[in-house]
Order: structure tokens, then C-alpha cells, then sequence
């Protein structure tokens, strides 16, 4: 079991799902969180996660954070000596995910409402990494900007994932997810 199983299973989806959908948590597609958006499938969650490679320590935002659930997967990922900022975008779902997360018991992650015309957390950047869950038409370069120099953002760009440094962008397969706002 790698460090992104061993989060699944302390974090599992369920916990952050709405009620009438938490019997359906172990579907391995998206499912309905309120205002039009989705817990993503947890097989992308977990390619995502390996391909972001969050390591102990590290500084890690997560664009679209939706219910929270991939902020605890992160903050479990990146531990105590971490830190993990979430990012929404929906009014409704900044408090849902805020709620998921403190349930969970790591102070070191939190979940802010997005700024109106700014992508990420620009002032509390550089992150060693990115997350995005949600699809971009192009290649962020607000985020991009904010990476340390070794960090990495992985996003998913017109259907394809890909994996960015300040170097180099490679591809990783495709998916769908809800537009980037």
C-alpha cells in the first residue's frame, strides 16, 4: 500500500459526500455535491494525487476543493509539517468543505473562498505543489506562477492531464472534470 492508498483509507469519500448520495461513495465515477459539482471519481483522485507526488512538509494548494475531500487526502499526504490551502470558487461549498475538513482533525489544512478574478492563493504562494480539480481551456500560467522553483502543478487542460514544472509539461491520459472558474 502507497502513501495515496493509506490517505484513501484513512480519508475515505464517503465522509464527504452529501447524505443521499454517501451510499453510492464507492462508485468509481463523479458524484453530485451541491451547486452543480462533483466529487471526482476517486480512480482520477488517485492518479492525480501520484502524479502530484506530495511529500511531507510541503506547501500545497488545492484549487477547487469542492467538499473537501481532496484537501484532507493532501494534508494527509503532507502532514502536520505541512501546510494545505484550499481554494472554492461556490459560496455554498466553502463552508461543506470547511465543515468535512475540520472533522478531520489536521489544523495544518484549511479551505478559504476564492477571490473574484483570482486564480489560486497568489499571496500565499510559492506552493511546492498544485492541485487542480477542475478543467482547465489552457494552461494556467496564474498558477504556474505560483509554484516554488521544484514545485509541480497537475491540471487538467482540454481533457488531458498534465503534469507541470517550470520546465517541462507532460501528458497523462485523459478525463473530464467541471470547468475551471
Amino acid at each position: 500500500m502507497d502513501e495515496v492508498d493509506r490517505a484513501f483509507a484513512v480519508w475515505p469519500r464517503a465522509g464527504f459526500l452529501p447524505s443521499e448520495v454517501r451510499d453510492r461513495a464507492a462508485y468509481d465515477g463523479p458524484l453530485e455535491i451541491g451547486a452543480g459539482q462533483t466529487s471526482s471519481q476517486p480512480r482520477t483522485v488517485a492518479d492525480m494525487l501520484r502524479l502530484l507526488d506530495v511529500r511531507p512538509g510541503q506547501h500545497v494548494l488545492d484549487v477547487g476543493s469542492g467538499s473537501g475531500w481532496t484537501t484532507a487526502l493532501l494534508a494527509h499526504l503532507a502532514g502536520p509539517t505541512g501546510r494545505v490551502r484550499g481554494v472554492e470558487v461556490v459560496d455554498a461549498l466553502v463552508g461543506l468543505g470547511r465543515g468535512h475538513l475540520d472533522r478531520t482533525g489536521q489544523p495544518w489544512a484549511s479551505i478559504e473562498p476564492a477571490v473574484p478574478g483570482v486564480l489560486g492563493l497568489p499571496e500565499h504562494a510559492p506552493y511546492d505543489r498544485i492541485l487542480v480539480s477542475a478543467m482547465a481551456t489552457q494552461l494556467p500560467d496564474a498558477l504556474r506562477a505560483q509554484l516554488a522553483d521544484d514545485g509541480v502543478l497537475v491540471v487538467p487542460v482540454g481533457g488531458v492531464m498534465l503534469r507541470v514544472t517550470r520546465d517541462e509539461v507532460t501528458e497523462h491520459g485523459y478525463y473530464r472534470f467541471v470547468p475551471l472558474v
